[in-house]
């Protein structure tokens, strides 16, 4: 793995830096809107002590704090000594949008008791370790890009289906970061200008609205009270909606179902004809449990549309491909995160009590944000 320039690093201290690659051990935590995950990584991927708990969404901050930190502490004692001993720092995947210099978590559109939560040093306080947080999808893609789909490949995209649609620009090995952390939201493109679903966002028209699960579930319910699907109907009689009941009524022949479901794949080859164009990919990698349970029905509509539509010379390079990972990708990708970000004080300046000079030393990221992703070129 190349984590940045050998240049930029003295011989002995890169020495001492592949070493200490070579035996570290970090705590991952995988932060979603219905469980939060944990586990121990190490150097080869391999994950030790996976454990999990629902998130406690109505039970504020201090809660989900508690939680977090109950698992992390419940996977590292668990761990063999000579495991433990060589736990490094804590790799934090969560909802975005995020700053990850500050170790934040803004404003996720769905837990609202996240809102510019200090969750990095939350668990620094608490674990007594180095934390380092950053969006979901841009740890899922470091990766996909250590051990999955996008193993080598230096420009690609990440993109995943699942109750909410988020995604991470990869370009010449470096994760776009933007100025202020956000950069790769692709979900909140809006398609629609007029009348589209609502997002959880707050927007409507947003491609996340249309395609993913939460998007789904709440044109369901609409339709429901429309009295425009039978299927649904008798589905919400039963339990709450969700994304499932729109894609099973599909198979069973619901009319309305079939119409959300072609809609949510269409409006995901539309935004893929786009990002080939705006970005130019080697690959588009697209995880989640949407993405996942539809397979080539999701994937063979957006490589149609690109084919048909997208500019001729980044349509010929692309390949849009599933991910490698699964539900672990979060838990992964924690690695390749700590691995590049700890003890460069780029990462911890901007936080409250940071000491300058506290954390010397590795390759991190440059003025612009941009951010060495996790590569074996």
């Amino acid at each position: 793995m190349d984590f940045g320039p050998a240049s930029s690093t003295p011989a002995t201290a890169a020495t001492a830096l592949a070493s200490d690659l070579a035996e570290m051990v970090v705590l991952a935590l995988d932060i979603g809107g219905t469980q939060i995950r944990a586990a121990a990584i190490l150097p080869d991927g391999t994950r030790l002590g996976r454990c999990a708990a629902p998130t406690p969404l109505a039970e504020g901050a201090e809660a989900i704090y508690r939680v977090c930190a109950g698992l992390l502490r419940g996977v590292a004692d668990d761990l063999p000594a000579e495991v433990r001993r060589r736990v490094a720092a804590i790799g934090i995947s969560s909802m975005g949008p995020v700053d990850p210099w500050r170790g934040l978590v803004l404003d996720p559109p769905n837990v609202r008791a996240l809102h510019d939560a200090p969750l990095a040093d939350e668990m620094e306080a608490r674990l007594g370790l180095p934390a380092f947080l950053d969006r979901d999808t841009n740890v899922a893609a470091l990766a996909e890009s250590w051990l999955g789909a996008a193993r080598g490949c230096r420009d690609f995209l990440y993109v995943t289906v699942s109750t909410g649609l988020g995604g991470a620009v990869v370009h010449h090995g470096c994760l776009m970061l933007g100025p202020d952390g956000t950069a790769g939201e692709l979900g909140h493109v809006t398609l629609m200008m007029d009348g589209g679903p609502r997002c959880g966002c707050g927007g409507s028209g947003h491609l996340e609205g249309i395609s993913a699960g939460a998007g789904l579930a709440t044109q369901a319910q609409d339709e429901v009270a429309r009295g425009g699907s039978a299927f649904l109907r008798a589905r919400a009689d039963l339990a709450p909606l969700t994304a499932r009941d729109v894609a099973e009524g599909e198979v069973a022949g619901d009319r309305a179902c079939g119409m959300l479901m072609e809609r949510a794949r269409q409006a995901f080859a539309v935004a893929c004809v786009g990002w080939v164009n705006a970005f130019n990919p080697v690959l588009i990698v697209v995880g989640g449990t949407l993405a996942e349970r539809q397979g080539e029905r999701w994937l063979g509509t957006a490589r149609a549309a690109v084919e048909s539509s997208a500019f001729r010379a980044p349509a010929a390079r692309v390949r849009i491909v599933p991910a490698q990972l699964g539900d672990d990708v979060g838990l992964v990708g924690a690695w390749p995160l700590v691995a590049q970000r700890r003890g460069d004080p780029t990462w911890r300046e901007k936080r409250p009590g940071h000491s300058p000079g506290k954390d010397p030393g590795s390759q991190g990221a440059s003025a612009d944000g941009a951010v060495p992703a996790a590569r074996t070129d």
